[in-house]
């Protein structure tokens, strides 16, 4: 049996009429998901940008605490991630099995990197004593602004690393359904959709990286 070749399936769910007015209900669907998360982060954002004004020498000092190395290695990881995305999105497009579920591993993998260099910063942040509240340790004249700036780190962060999470699992889920033939040419919607989210969550971080780990350090 060749790469192209699949198990017979429907190409739409029963509730709809046909595969083209399911990829119209599920793409509204999604957009309408990514507007209300696109909101959510522009108010932490926001947040961020209004304290970094106000508190722009402590949360200078704040950053430099951050490992711009290892904040490099996550953006070329998650930039990867999103190149392999986008070639699984194109193997279901051209009802390619192999190739389609290769590339969903690859980016489980590199998604999973990403998540393991993130908990190791989080780990160095323990070690050095600035999580914020009665853990924090620094006590530099501008510590409660420092303080404020973590939080809000590990806040903006944090819910990027749930979302990368929750994108994992999901991958594990499309692999699975993928290798066994659930998805062709006909109908991948499900892939496509899962592309969208996983492009908005590494354009998120692609805002993090300079917000957090370059502009604030001048």
């Amino acid at each position: 049996m060749s790469d192209t070749t699949a198990a017979v399936v429907h190409d739409h769910a029963h509730q709809f009429d046909d595969a083209e007015q399911q990829y119209s209900a599920s793409s509204l669907g999604m957009w309408v998901f990514l507007v209300q998360e696109i909101m959510f982060f522009s108010g932490l954002f926001l947040t961020y940008a209004a304290y970094r004004y106000a508190h722009a020498g402590a949360f200078a000092h704040a950053s430099h605490h951050l490992d711009v190395t290892l904040g490099t290695i996550n953006t070329v990881v998650l930039i990867g991630s999103s190149l392999t995305m986008a070639l699984a999105v194109h193997s279901a497009q051209m009802g390619q099995r192999r190739p389609l579920v290769t590339f969903l591993f690859l980016t489980l993998v590199l998604g999973s990197v990403f998540l393991a260099i993130k908990s190791v910063e989080y780990g160095h942040k323990f070690e050095e004593g600035l999580i914020p509240g009665p853990w924090f340790m620094p006590t530099d004249p501008d510590a409660a602004e420092q303080q404020l700036f973590f939080s809000l780190y590990f806040a903006m962060t944090g819910m990027h690393a749930l979302h990368m999470i929750i994108g994992a699992v999901a991958l594990i889920y499309l692999i699975v359904k993928s290798a066994a033939g659930r998805y062709t040419s006909a109908y991948y919607t499900p892939i496509e959709m899962f592309g969208l989210y996983w492009h908005f969550v590494d354009i998120v971080w692609i805002f993090l990286f300079p917000l957090l780990y370059l502009f604030a350090r001048h």
